[in-house]
């Protein structure tokens, strides 16, 4: 009898291996064909800030901490990327390598004094230092104040791919953002990744056990940093520009609600609530109704029905567990 229903278990994993290995093949599928769709550039804006949102994920689903702070990261990555492409006349791949670095280093010193704290105190401290930020790229001559760093140059990748086509930029941006969502997939599974979820679940007994969690966390949080910086820097060369509005609290509170709409700890989610809140403000941007009203409204709704996020629900709907999804938030 034990051997049947270990059978009959084995049987209905396979089978869900098998149909999420479709969804992924879906998925690919439609991606590589979306540009002869829809508009390359909301495309790559929508990928660029699902890799935002899936990073900041990384940060509050996996590791249980909330930060108002995470647009230092994205602006930061866009500054540090435009300023030596256009200024230093460095090739694209090198600028975005610098813009990742600088996200990592502020990560690393906003991580050093945030982690220090907990809960309510933790977002509180790293919006404030946040806040210094932006007013040092208020202020800093290399930022270029209000008006931002502008006609930023693509350049071309690696010497010969000339990324000013819009084919070739959408297809560069789509490399970058399943390199980065397969580096966050491969940190949450591992061992970690599993000590994070440990922590998020109950820190003192992970602390009885003998883990350093104040490093785990700061770990943690410069991988998330770095991450959101990839998404910054590719978005400001995507662009041509970074300006104020890419570190300005606006955007830390924004990438909060993608995660939240999506379902924060799933890996999908940020990734549907992403191309909900861009897909809202592109095709409401003419609209004579305010779209971050619409946007609230699709917010309070989602928060009241589906408790868990869009994907987060249909994780832990019969549908979605016969599957072979998984909710453990």
């Amino acid at each position: 009898m034990a051997d049947i229903t270990e059978t009959i278990r084995t049987e209905k994993s396979r089978t869900a291996l098998s149909v999420q290995a479709g969804f992924l093949l879906v998925g690919l599928l439609l991606l590589l064909l979306a540009p002869f769709f829809f508009y390359p550039i909301f495309l790559m804006k929508l990928l660029c800030f699902a890799l935002f949102a899936c990073a900041f994920n990384l940060l509050l689903g996996y590791t249980g901490l909330l930060s108002f702070g995470h647009a230092t990261f994205f602006g930061g990555a866009a500054y540090f990327t435009a300023y030596t492409v256009k200024a230093w006349g460095l090739p694209p791949e090198l600028g975005i390598l610098i813009g990742v670095a600088g996200a990592a280093f502020l990560g690393l010193v906003m991580g050093f004094f945030a982690i220090r704290r907990q809960g309510i105190y933790f977002a509180m401290i790293t919006l404030a230092l946040s806040q210094m930020f932006f007013f040092f790229c208020l202020q800093a001559k290399f930022t270029e104040g209000e008006d931002g760093i502008q006609s930023v140059p693509r350049g071309h990748l690696f010497g010969f791919i000339d990324l000013n086509s819009s084919t070739n930029m959408y297809y560069f941006v789509l490399a970058v953002f399943l390199i980065g969502v397969l580096i966050i997939w491969r940190f949450i599974n591992s061992p970690f990744g599993m000590i994070l979820k440990s922590i998020r679940e109950n820190e003192q007994r992970a602390i009885s056990l003998g883990y350093s969690v104040a490093r785990y966390k700061l770990g943690a949080f410069v991988m998330s940093a770095a991450l959101a910086g990839l998404a910054g820097a590719v978005k400001s060369i995507v662009f041509q520009f970074a300006t104020l509005t890419d570190v300005a609290w606006q955007m830390s509170g924004e990438v909060i609600l993608m995660t939240l709409l999506g379902g924060i700890g799933t890996l999908i989610g940020p990734l549907f609530g992403a191309g909900l809140v861009v897909a809202l403000e592109n095709y409401l941007a003419t609209s004579e109704f305010p779209v971050t009203i619409i946007t609230g409204i699709v917010f309070m709704v989602c928060v009241l029905i589906f408790r868990r996020g869009i994907i987060g629900e249909f994780y832990a709907s019969r549908l979605g567990r016969k599957l072979g999804f998984v909710y453990r938030r």
